[in-house]
């Protein structure tokens, strides 16, 4: 993410142009309302043009609209899809913002991303080079890892909270790497808190459920031999309605990662490598931590925990037994090639 600083110093520049792009509509966003809420002064009017294309007479009509106090009018566009125009729109778009004297364009995309890495599309790329050239630009990477955490526990910090790194590697792998949706459990976290510390049980006890962490931490106890506490998982998860099918699927898939990583590791691939290999999305680090739990298996009894995860979805669609007795069976299974380890 960019600080205030970074945009406050072209703010003192009177820079005419701001243009915010992401893979994640939240962080261009963000970058936005922050720049604007620097730039709008007791003097300054506000346009936003929220649609994917807006109009181009009515770009050009707020471009060129004199502010009643005599200062540059400022025009959000907070969701522009470039691609959303025509070429000949695009390019009158374009020439808007390039003559514009009276205004202050500031604007934010999303790029789609692909094979975990960014497709800008062709229209966008020509309006970042126009933009380079008479304003700023920032292209702005997901937070991941590390640098998720450090944002988690100074927004913790600024609540006069604290949030110590285990809590917060718990609360982005038991809730997933959206910031919006981070940022909110934080928030509650500092209340349940008392705005004093924030401790990794809490985070379990309030944070948004995430069937996927909630499995992971069930495997990792059959891993453990740990046959007892990971039955108690299960029932907890089938006690918060979670559907057999879906808790299945979720173990199928943390099955299915071991044993690629496990694959990589014979063949002397990092994770990171199994990672882009094999399409992910998302942070990498998911596999460092799957890479912990698979080292203890062979890729034979990773096998056989998948032949048992391959029975237990047919059987789920087929049979009549009831699916709680089927996903009970299952995991009593999966716990027997645990306790081998």
């Amino acid at each position: 993410m960019i600080s205030n600083e970074q945009i406050a110093k072209q703010v003192q520049k009177q820079c005419p142009v701001y243009y915010f792009i992401s893979g994640e509509a939240y962080l261009a966003q963000k970058a936005l309302s922050e720049t604007c809420n620097l730039l709008l002064g007791d003097e300054t009017e506000k346009t936003v043009l929220d649609e994917a294309a807006p109009d181009i007479e009515s770009v050009i009509m707020a471009a060129g609209t004199i502010s009643f106090f005599g200062a540059r009018r400022l025009i959000v566009m907070p969701n522009l899809e470039p691609s959303a125009y025509s070429e000949k729109d695009f390019s009158d778009f374009c020439d808007a913002i390039s003559s514009a004297e009276n205004a202050v364009f500031v604007m934010s995309s999303v790029y789609p991303i692909e094979w975990n890495k960014p497709r800008i599309p062709k229209q966008m790329t020509k309006l970042l080079e126009l933009c380079r050239k008479i304003g700023y630009v920032q292209d702005i990477a997901k937070l991941t890892g590390a640098q998720l955490r450090e944002n988690l526990i100074a927004r913790a910090a600024s609540q006069n909270t604290t949030l110590p790194d285990a809590a917060a590697k718990a609360l982005v792998e038991r809730s997933g790497e959206d910031m919006a949706l981070l940022e909110n459990e934080v928030d509650k976290l500092c209340a349940l808190s008392g705005y004093q510390t924030v401790s990794a049980a809490m985070v379990a006890q309030l944070g948004t459920p995430n069937l996927e962490a909630d499995v992971f931490d069930m495997v990792k106890l059959v891993t453990a031999k740990n046959s007892t506490a990971a039955c108690e998982k299960l029932q907890q998860l089938i006690k918060l309605r979670h559907e057999p099918i879906a808790i299945a699927a979720a173990l199928n898939g943390s099955y299915i990662d071991m044993y690629r990583v496990k694959l990589g590791q014979t063949a002397k691939h990092s994770y990171e490598a199994v990672h882009k290999d094999f399409g992910y999305k998302g942070s990498p680090y998911r596999l460092k931590y799957v890479l912990d739990n698979a080292k203890r298996y062979t890729l034979a009894q990773l096998k056989e925990c998948l032949q048992i995860l391959d029975t237990l979805d047919k059987d789920l669609k087929a049979s009549p037994v009831d699916g709680q007795i089927q996903m009970e069976t299952a995991l009593c299974c999966l716990c027997q090639v645990g306790n081998r380890l």
